[in-house]
């Protein structure tokens, strides 16, 4: 099996990706594999989770910009290197340029979560702020290899940035060489690329599938191609993996060796994401949740024992406050109801005993009193309540039913 005999402007083999674990030893962390009994549960067989949520930076990103940084010649290095990133890619270098000694200049966006700034400060990197888009922030960065002669180093574009992302790869077959499915995250494909290409070459009978979300998803269209395609205005919550067009070298290694993409939604990401926090005790960005959001769409697609890559747990704190309570929601943990109660002194509070009774917690109550659709003795009610999942959300609205109430939705 020899892709370089297919492409020999973008060939990389094995022997590539196994130089890069070479490299990298001492510097990235051989991530745990975490096992699943819920997710095990649904499948139908073992799920294990690559926490690469765990690694040095909070991401994978390290890998590949250490393998990238630490092959650049004296002269290169000595003029330093740029890159653009919103978060991970950004950490990454700042700590590979670090522990290699090469100056670091990363820009950001304006508006970047303020913990991932901080930190690629904090890992020597010269931070500049520039656009509001990434896309803004990456011509900035191109610019300024071009005025400087810094080295630009790309977030998945480049053979040595996937072959230190495919390193991932190898460490799941180590740690779990009875794999049958591997589900990761797709952006540009650099990890997706990476891992399909070492898994492939050693065990050709192992699914990989790329997930992307629904709304930032570039491969399908780029596949049916045959080509990169660029997509207008991604949107999705997962930033690490918000990417409008795969890049040119993991596009040509994707089509190889990942034998499926499939997308998921919002609130499969949100409810992913917050299974990995309630379940197994893991922070994981969106991004990294979403081959967990993968299973949870369709558990029993997958052939086990199946190993999920958690790409990362670089998560804005803010962002994960309004992303549990979206996922809270999603799962039914949350409930919305409007009720007419007559407005009198004390109805409030029969009602409330009825929600006390079957121990739902009120979170807000807001009162109507002058909408002309109400009789005159009437009041309407909105109730928000925190409930213990869907059919919890049942049980509420029938008691309520039961006690005489007319519930409005």
């Amino acid at each position: 099996m020899s892709f370089r005999t297919r492409d020999p402007l973008h060939h990389l083999m094995l022997d590539d990706v196994r130089g890069a674990q070479k490299m990298l030893s001492g510097v990235a962390r051989v991530t745990a594999m975490e096992g699943s009994r819920h997710l095990s549960s649904l499948v139908g067989a073992p799920v294990h989770l690559k926490c690469e949520n765990l690694q040095r930076t909070g991401s994978f990103k390290l890998r590949g910009a250490y393998v990238r940084i630490a092959g650049l010649r004296p002269e290169e290095r000595a003029a330093g290197v740029v890159a653009a990133s919103a978060g991970n890619h950004a950490q990454g270098v700042a700590l590979a340029s670090k522990l290699l000694g090469v100056h670091a200049t990363v820009f950001m966006p304006v508006g970047a979560p303020l913990p991932k700034v901080a930190a690629t400060r904090e890992y020597g990197a010269e931070v500049r702020m520039h656009g509001h888009v990434v896309d803004e922030t990456l011509a900035a960065a191109e610019a300024y290899a071009r005025e400087t002669g810094a080295v630009f180093i790309h977030p998945f574009d480049h053979p040595d940035i996937i072959a230190g992302q495919g390193t991932v790869g190898l460490e799941i077959l180590e740690q779990c060489p009875e794999v049958r499915t591997i589900l990761v995250g797709v952006g540009g494909g650099g990890l997706a690329a990476g891992v399909g290409l070492a898994v492939k070459w050693l065990r050709p009978d192992v699914r990989v599938i790329g997930v992307q979300a629904e709304g930032a998803a570039a491969y399908p269209p780029s596949l049916a191609a045959g080509h990169p395609v660029a997509i207008e205005s991604p949107v999705t919550m997962a930033d690490g993996i918000k990417v409008g067009r795969p890049g040119d070298v993991p596009f040509a290694l994707v089509r190889e060796y990942v034998d499926e993409i499939r997308t998921v939604s919002e609130d499969d990401l949100s409810s992913a994401l917050l299974l990995c926090l309630e379940r197994a005790k893991l922070v994981v960005e969106p991004a990294g949740a979403s081959p967990v959001a993968a299973i949870l769409a369709d558990p029993t697609a997958f052939q086990g024992p199946v190993v999920a890559i958690l790409s990362g747990g670089n998560v804005d704190p803010l962002l994960l406050q309004r992303i549990l309570r979206h996922g809270m929601a999603a799962g039914g943990r949350y409930l919305n109801l409007r009720l007419r109660v007559t407005d009198r002194p004390g109805a409030l509070a029969t009602l409330l005993a009825v929600l006390t009774v079957v121990d739902a917690n009120v979170l807000d109550v807001g009162h109507v009193r002058t909408d002309p659709r109400l009789g005159l003795t009437e009041a309407e009610v909105e109730l928000h309540l925190e409930t213990k999942g869907p059919e919890h959300c049942h049980e509420v609205a029938e008691a309520l039913r039961e006690a005489g109430y007319t519930v409005l939705g």
